[in-house]
């Protein structure tokens, strides 16, 4: 007689990315759902596990994909790794972009300048053709290009069908295999979405809808007219900042009025509908409400941000509280309610918080999970303490305090350094301020008694097209408390300003020759006395300010002169240079 068999499944435990701060930035790796770390922080980045049980990693500046045990499934060899879609993931290394399968071969016989993720088994790819000019077309899921560069746009597939732009003033909408089933002669068109597609006959016109057959179903009469999703879109009526923002269905009825500043479909048949929280400064942003598709508005207007619902529930922000709210649009039932901005997001078990700039878990009760450290140690005698400075929905900073020094008053006088350098500045708490500001700081350097802090952040106007990066380096001697400045590491006397200015010229210049055209030549006047700059192991560094003698794209124009090529100048048995070299 056969003996009854039991066979045993072995499921994949449930890991969470999480990560610890040291003095050499973030280390990431992978807690179980009771918050200890099953996968200890070893990564410079982390990410979610996906359905296939692979997690992408970052370490070294190269990224791959580990699976449940930390082994590398993919070898972490690309700038660039996105997460699978239909059993295919985009990668990027020096030579552009890749598709690869599960088990990490690459089923392109060749990098392209982008290839976007898959979907409906078709990849959109682009890259300059022959003549020299920019296209699109589309992989299949073996990576074949089924259809060549022949585009001059093209968008992904919805229910067997695309839409592409042939050339000027001419669309089509194309199935898979590259057929096209209907031509359009306008001048824009957006994504193809439940048989409608937004137009414009020229770029002056207004925007409308026509069907497949390009047939006009709702004539152009819209500044901004969006995709249709489960029978809805969003429209705006307004030409200038005083948007008019309503819902309409597919015979153009409005459902939710064109009175809104702002309308964003949610799914699950809901929508956050919002009113401006400064009438006069529309751009500042929006207080939202909770409404159906109906058109019916089911809360007051009081969410800072709505997340998309899923599963019944959606992620929001009153102030500085975040938590779920159900279909109903009020406070889910059993959930917590989390200090601070962000959002939420159910990943099994625990409540995943991206809050505050931060990454902690809790259980469905509140109780918490996982929170990262606010202290790290520099070495056996100097520790760093992380505060928070957030005394606005809008402010944000996170600053460092030094602890263990000897000299406790040069120690309160460095921590008042840090805290005002890091701009913990008087922020109301009451007021709608009309910028955001995030700041955050890393351990850039640390040898002997030398202690050189990074103190970055970024200052967002509302409205504006970008906000402006800050930065600025702080180098302390940890024995006497001395925040050195640039003048420091010279001899008295040297004309380092003059050296150094024609060394970063020289660079400049030699730069130039190599098509690096984004300098303003004519505003380089070479340093300042106290110019901006930081030291490393090899050389200093100096750096300039956003617009200062560069366009903006390039950040931070920095020039590295190793000290070789300084030595004569520097005061080689001066503190500054004593504090880090023997």
């Amino acid at each position: 007689m056969r003996k009854n068999m039991t066979i045993k499944v072995t499921r994949a435990p449930e890991l969470f990315p999480a990560y610890e701060v040291t003095k050499d930035g973030k280390k990431w790796g992978y807690i179980n759902r009771n918050g200890r770390f099953v996968l200890k922080p070893q990564f410079d980045e982390a990410n979610d596990f996906q359905e296939n049980g692979l997690a992408i990693v970052t370490v070294k500046g190269r990224a791959g994909m580990i699976d449940h045990l930390g082994q590398f499934v993919i070898q972490p060899i690309y700038s660039q790794v996105m997460p699978f879609t239909e059993g295919r993931a985009i990668v990027m290394d020096d030579a552009g972009f890749k598709v690869i399968n599960e088990r990490g071969q690459e089923i392109t016989t060749k990098a392209y300048s982008l290839i976007q993720p898959y979907q409906e088994q078709r990849a959109i790819f682009s890259g300059t053709n022959s003549g020299g000019k920019y296209l699109y077309g589309y992989l299949d899921e073996q990576g074949n290009e089924v259809m060549p560069l022949q585009y001059e746009n093209a968008f992904d597939f919805t229910g067997g069908k695309a839409l592409v732009q042939l050339r000027e003033n001419e669309f089509a909408l194309i199935a898979r295999n590259g057929k096209i089933l209907q031509t359009y002669p306008f001048a824009i068109m957006m994504g193809y979405s439940e048989g409608l597609i937004p137009f414009k006959k020229t770029f002056n016109d207004k925007w409308g809808y026509v069907d497949e057959q390009g047939q006009i179903v709702l004539s152009p009469q819209y500044a901004i007219a969006m995709a249709f999703q489960d029978g809805r879109a969003v429209v705006n009526m307004s030409d200038d900042m005083y948007n008019q923002y309503g819902l309409i269905n597919k015979l153009g009825k409005f459902f939710i009025p064109p009175t809104y500043n702002d309308i964003r479909q949610l799914k699950e048949q809901r929508v956050a509908v919002g009113i401006a929280t400064n009438p006069d400064q529309p751009y500042v942003g929006s207080t939202y409400g909770i409404a159906d598709t109906a058109g019916h508005i089911l809360t007051e207007f009081m969410y800072d941000q709505v997340g998309i619902y899923k599963e019944g529930l959606s992620s929001v922000t009153i102030d500085q509280s975040t938590f779920f709210i159900d279909e109903s649009g009020n406070p889910a039932e059993s959930y917590p309610v989390i200090p601070g901005v962000g959002t939420l997001d159910l990943e099994g078990r625990l409540i995943q918080a991206h809050v505050d700039h931060s990454l902690s878990y809790y259980d469905r009760s509140g109780r918490s999970v996982y929170q990262p450290n606010t202290n790290f140690p520099l070495n056996a005698d100097y520790r760093i303490q992380i505060e928070k400075y957030s005394p606005n929905k809008d402010y944000l900073v996170y600053y460092p305090q030094i602890e263990g020094m000897q000299n406790e008053e040069a120690q309160r006088r460095v921590n008042g350094i840090l805290k005002q350098q890091s701009k913990v500045i008087q922020v109301p708490d009451d007021v709608q301020l009309d910028y955001s500001y995030y700041g955050d700081f890393l351990v850039s350097f640390f040898k002997k008694n030398l202690f050189v802090l990074k103190l970055a952040g970024y200052n967002y106007p509302f409205g504006a097209a970008h906000g402006m990066p800050f930065q600025t380096y702080v180098h302390i001697d940890l024995k006497t408390g001395t925040n050195y400045e640039l003048k420091d590491l010279f001899k008295p006397g040297s004309d380092y300003v003059k050296i150094v200015s024609d060394i970063i010229q020289k660079q400049i210049e030699e730069e130039e020759t190599q098509g690096f055209t984004f300098y303003f030549l004519d505003q380089y006047k070479g340093i300042q006395p106290d110019q901006t700059f930081y030291v490393t192991e090899d050389a200093l560094a100096i750096y300039f300010e956003p617009y200062e003698i560069a366009a903006y794209a390039a950040g931070f124009p920095t020039f590295i002169i190793p000290y070789q090529e300084i030595m004569k100048i520097i005061n080689t048995n001066g503190a500054f240079w004593g504090a880090f070299k023997e």
